[in-house]
């Protein structure tokens, strides 16, 4: 193998393990969530109530939040998870900008700051994997 080509080899391992950390780094915090979500947490019970979508919207996005975390970790799908994430994320980002503040029941903004590590870190794994999006991946690439 030439030079180069072991060059080329060598980044496309170092830019896949880096879109794993992201996927798993997104992917636990979405499915560490659900629990809250789906068990009726009292904080998120609050913060649903507090925006105008408690039940449906507590559970209509731990659904869909369990959908991208899945989704982030396949291979094949992962673009299609970042942007699911990234939908939800700024649904989540918003929400706390407009309507929830920043820290929420003093949780000295933690939820904010997961919220952005998630829209963060699949914005970049999207980036990395926009050439597999269909239709138009190819021009992105």
């Amino acid at each position: 193998m030439n030079p180069v080509a072991m060059q080329t080899k060598g980044k496309e391992v170092s830019l896949n393990i880096f879109s794993w950390i992201l996927r798993f780094a997104a992917a636990t915090i979405l499915l560490q969530t659900l629990f809250f979500k789906f068990t009726a947490a009292p904080e998120s019970v609050y913060i649903f109530t507090k925006v105008g979508a408690e039940p449906w919207g507590r559970i209509g996005s731990g659904i869909i939040e369990l959908i991208a975390a899945l989704l982030l970790l396949s291979p094949r799908l992962t673009w299609f998870g970042s942007i699911l994430a990234l939908g939800m994320m700024t649904g989540a980002i918003a929400s706390h900008l407009t309507v929830l503040g920043i820290e929420v029941q003093g949780d000295k903004g933690l939820l904010f700051a997961l919220a952005v590590i998630v829209f963060v870190a699949s914005a970049i794994n999207l980036l990395l994997h926009r050439g597999e999006i269909p239709w138009i991946g190819r021009r992105l690439a």
